[in-house]
């Protein structure tokens, strides 16, 4: 009898080989209709060491752990919301209050559906795209959308530290010609990027990495790269081994000796994972950033000061920022001033918020328009608060595209405001409108019971 598994089927997207077909595909019927997910088996495998790494010892989950990184348990450990909950603290410590979380080995629905909520608007909070995701997903386990929400809460924690502000000796990353605004509107993993081939660059050697996959395959780069951090624990051996294999082997060696041998395996790195070997790369960072401080005498950084000295809206800032993008917008917003000069990221927020308002077909598009067409879109953008009743006095779109940190702000809060106000409304009694009395209220009645 022919007991090979079934062929792949041609709908399923994605799915090439028959390999892919039996360790990764996962089918989910709704109704009629049939869907493959596929889930990366490296990545669960990582992910589940991380959680057991981060929160071994919890006084909550600990009993729980270690998680089995071969089979699929992470996804049934993660349906009552605790561990989720557990894993956004350790990337961003404090996001989530622990008191406010249902906890015990037997929790009731209802009690799973007010922890994941909790996931689903503190991942939101910390920068996650969660827009296809709900607690309901969480509670039945769907693989795909839990391992892409694990890997976001993850990634957030390990470019916290990837900042000019706790780092100022990232502007030694500057190339010439480029402006410090040019450097901030890079993303965290071309900030990377751009430290690994500036280590390589000091090593003398040939060779730059442009990716996080095909350019780390061979190892050659990342014992360049070990070397030039910590010398005296990781020579350049592996170089003069020519099986792959073992090359990779005394790579995670000496990473092991520097306390650095987490996320990547021999055969991950010789696949060329990219968020595994991001993930790898981002942890190398945060252990060893070696890059020179920067000398006062210098005087090439008065840039960089006069940044660094003028950020008081920056707090506020990267909260709007990480709001917009939990809101799925294109492309990512990294430095809120910069990144909605041309109005896309604005027009975006406000059609996913007020549906339909928007008309797209008068909105200029495209990655690099000029002024002119980049006013168009901001005075549109500003047209669309005054008309949902924004306080907008004095803000006209030409504000926005110079990045008048107070009145982009002023746009941007009362659009997140808008946001929150229609979340509140939806958990009401019958859609009841809220308003800003019934939020008093209810703040100063939890304030009260807290005090008895």
């Amino acid at each position: 009898a022919n007991t090979s598994a079934p062929k792949p089927k041609a709908r399923f997207e994605g799915i090439t080989s028959q390999r892919a077909y039996e360790n990764r595909t996962l089918i989910t019927s709704q109704q009629n209709s049939s869907t493959a997910h596929t889930i990366n088996e490296d990545e669960r495998v990582e992910f589940t060491n991380h959680i057991n790494f981060a929160l071994a010892g919890d006084n909550d989950i600990g009993y729980r752990l270690p998680i089995n990184p071969h089979t699929m348990e992470l996804f049934d450990e993660c349906r009552d919301g605790l561990i989720l909950s557990k894993l956004i603290n350790y990337s961003v410590p404090d996001t989530i209050d622990e008191r406010v979380l249902n906890r015990g080995r037997k929790l009731s629905p209802f009690q799973i559906t007010e922890n994941n909520n909790v996931v689903i608007n503190s991942a939101k909070a910390i920068g996650c795209s969660v827009v296809n995701i709900g607690s309901q997903d969480l509670a039945e386990g769907r693989e795909h959308l839990i391992l892409g929400l694990v890997w976001q809460i993850i990634k957030v924690g390990l470019f916290a530290n990837i900042d000019i502000k706790l780092h100022p000796e990232l502007y030694r990353l500057l190339e010439e010609d480029e402006t410090l605004e040019d450097f901030l509107k890079l993303p965290a993993d071309a900030i990377l990027l751009r430290w690994f081939n500036y280590h390589l660059k000091q090593a003398g050697w040939h060779r730059r990495v442009a990716n996080f996959s095909k350019d780390v395959k061979d190892c050659e780069n990342y014992t360049i790269l070990l070397n030039q951090l910590v010398p005296s624990q990781c020579p350049k051996d592996p170089l003069y081994e020519k099986d792959l294999t073992t090359r990779a082997e005394m790579v995670l060696e000496y990473a092991d000796r520097i306390g650095c041998r987490r996320y990547v395996s021999a055969k991950t790195i010789l696949n060329g994972n990219p968020k595994l070997n991001l993930a790898f790369v981002a942890l190398l960072f945060n252990t060893y950033p070696c890059l020179e401080p920067l000398e006062r005498e210098e005087g090439e950084h008065t840039e960089l000061d006069e940044f660094l000295f003028n950020d008081q809206y920056d707090r506020e800032a990267r909260a709007f920022a990480l709001w917009m993008n939990s809101l799925n917008v294109e492309p990512f917003v990294n430095y809120l001033f910069e990144d909605v000069k041309d109005g896309l990221v604005i027009l975006q927020a406000f059609d996913k918020i007020f549906p339909g308002s928007v008309n797209w077909r008068q909105v200029n598009k495209g990655p690099s328009l000029s002024r002119f067409k980049q006013i168009e879109n901001t005075n549109a953008a500003v047209d669309l608060g005054k008309s949902k009743r924004f306080s907008l006095v004095g803000i006209q779109g030409a504000d926005i595209t110079d990045g008048t940190p107070t009145l982009v702000l002023a746009l941007v809060w009362q659009l997140m405001r808008a946001n929150i106000v229609q979340t509140l409304q939806s958990l009401s009694k019958g859609g009841r409108e809220v308003t800003d009395r019934d939020m008093v209220q209810w703040a100063n009645a939890k304030s009260r019971q807290s005090r008895l």
